[in-house]
């Protein structure tokens, strides 16, 4: 356990506590988890183990998420699997590339891919809350493979914000499915790419695993609960927090690129 006060861990615990709602909705709890460990957490040691720790706590809530949405959801646990072993060996890919390649320039090409995303989003009102009825093609389920396993789960390992975002904007255009089922797809897919780094991760010994095991209490809460929210408020609900994390994803990636 780092050397923290009692203050910074009740503030750890709630943001994993939100952290989880928000992955569980619709991807992106990075967002708050991350930061709130990077400045929680020793200076000396803030960034290894900030990322380290992050897998080790989301882990958890997106497993919780996934079991949960799938116990209520008409989820394909056969083809998310297949989806995520194609995840895993992409984010392995990744995280072997990430060392030697600069994400400075990869991470404007991903704020302009999100403005495009959340435009049409915003201006598709239909997109993701009226699923196909019809058999899924074989062409699009390797697309969705390809895609959304190999190379998002690459830019999981690359770089890593908005993962789980992007997961359910690709499965709800590739598969067809609406919103709310495609969270629930994301959900078994992160946690093959969540369980690919933290493998890396623990191997190196950048883990804090007596506070990555009580934040993951609070985000397995949260996750749980995440899920519930989104099947009960439906597709709609969840577009309007996609959008949400959409734009927070561009705010956080244009300060990190041209302020920080």
């Amino acid at each position: 356990m780092p050397d923290i006060s009692l203050a910074t861990l009740v503030v750890l615990c709630l943001a994993a506590l939100a952290a989880g709602w928000v992955d569980a909705v619709v991807g992106g709890g990075g967002l708050l988890l991350l930061p709130a460990l990077l400045l929680g957490l020793p200076s000396s040691a803030a960034g290894p183990y900030a990322l380290g720790t992050n897998k080790a706590v989301s882990i958890v809530g997106t497993t919780g998420a996934a079991i949960t949405y799938a116990r209520r959801a008409p989820v394909d646990v056969r083809l998310a699997a297949r989806i995520g072993v194609a995840a895993l060996a992409g984010s392995t890919g990744g995280a072997l590339l990430a060392a030697g390649l600069s994400t400075d320039v990869l991470k404007p090409i991903v704020m302009v891919v999100l403005v495009c995303v959340g435009a049409f989003v915003l201006f598709r009102p239909a997109f993701g809350t009226a699923p196909s009825a019809e058999p899924l093609p074989a062409r699009r389920v390797l697309a969705a493979i390809g895609f959304a396993g190999l190379g998002i789960g690459f830019y999981d390992g690359l770089i890593g914000p908005g993962t789980g975002t992007f997961l359910v904007l690709a499965l709800t255009a590739l598969l067809h499915l609406d919103l709310v089922v495609a969270s629930a797809t994301a959900k078994i897919v992160n946690c093959c790419t969540n369980a690919g780094a933290l493998a890396m991760f623990g191997l190196k010994g950048t883990v804090y695993w007596q506070l990555a095991g009580l934040m993951a209490l609070f985000n397995l809460a949260g996750g749980m609960v995440g899920a519930h929210t989104a099947l009960k408020r439906g597709a709609s609900f969840v577009r309007v927090v996609l959008l949400s994390v959409v734009c927070a994803l561009v705010v956080k990636m244009a300060y990190e690129q041209w302020v920080a």
